[in-house]
């Protein structure tokens, strides 16, 4: 088989639910997921931080800490292998990983070429002077922004109804790539469940791994199902074992 020389991977709540951290759905374990414990529109929405930004606040600052206790789990190592050999593998080659998750554990599991299109809960935005800041603790308190001294911080997330980060630069990692891989999304937000179908119509080869058929599914070359740490692995050995 042709080795594709530019990867376009992109990961959802299902590559991290495996580390404990809620996806959309369903809570850690089984448990009922923060989603069904707050309505999207009271915490998720630029009008709900304007309607109750405590309670906004003290929502990610829920998560923020949360995430802090989690580690990176065999799918978010395995992606970062596939990263750190590919360009040896395929001379010119590259792996572009855009993920719609918040937390930091593809970044602790060592993936550098990462586009975070949906903000990251470790970072804090100063709607006042747009300066953005690395961020552990909480904002619930109006801490002043670093820059420019204004209580005017926010969680650097993309909220529904605001758009997803470095949209340039993801259009441009499509553009290149010869296989789209789509990791633990449910195939139901946009703009990330219509790129199989950009990758497409530009003729690269997709695949989806995921722990159930996405919305999406039809749309890929190939399904694969099973848990993130088990299919993940198997399938970046396969890739770096192929001839």
């Amino acid at each position: 088989m042709s080795l594709p020389q530019h990867i376009v991977i992109l990961t959802g709540a299902g590559v991290s639910a495996e580390s404990g951290i809620d996806t959309f759905r369903s809570g850690a374990n089984g448990g009922p997921s923060l989603w069904e414990q707050h309505r999207v529109e009271d915490v998720a929405t630029p009008e709900a931080f304007v309607r109750d930004p405590d309670l906004v606040l003290r929502f990610y600052d829920m998560r923020r800490a949360a995430i802090q206790e989690k580690l990176p789990n065999a799918a978010h190592r395995a992606l970062a292998r596939l990263e750190r050999a590919w360009p040896a593998k395929v001379p010119g080659g590259s792996v572009t990983l855009v993920t719609q998750n918040v937390d930091d554990l593809h970044r602790r599991a060592g993936s550098d070429n990462l586009i975070p299109m949906h903000g990251q809960h470790l970072s804090a935005w100063c709607t006042a002077c747009d300066s953005r800041h690395a961020w552990t603790g909480p904002l619930i308190d109006r801490p002043p922004c670093p820059t420019c001294g204004t209580a005017a911080l926010r969680p650097d997330i993309v909220w529904f109804g605001e758009v997803p980060y470095r949209m340039d630069d993801i259009h441009d990692a499509m553009a290149r790539a010869d296989l789209f891989v789509s990791i633990g999304t449910s195939g139901a937000v946009y703009p990330a469940a219509g790129f199989v179908r950009l990758a497409r119509e530009i003729g690269a080869e997709t695949l989806e791994l995921n722990l159930d058929r996405s919305q999406g599914s039809a749309w890929f070359h190939d399904t694969r199902l099973g848990p993130a740490t088990q299919i993940v692995p198997d399938w970046v050995d396969e890739l770096l074992k192929t001839p």
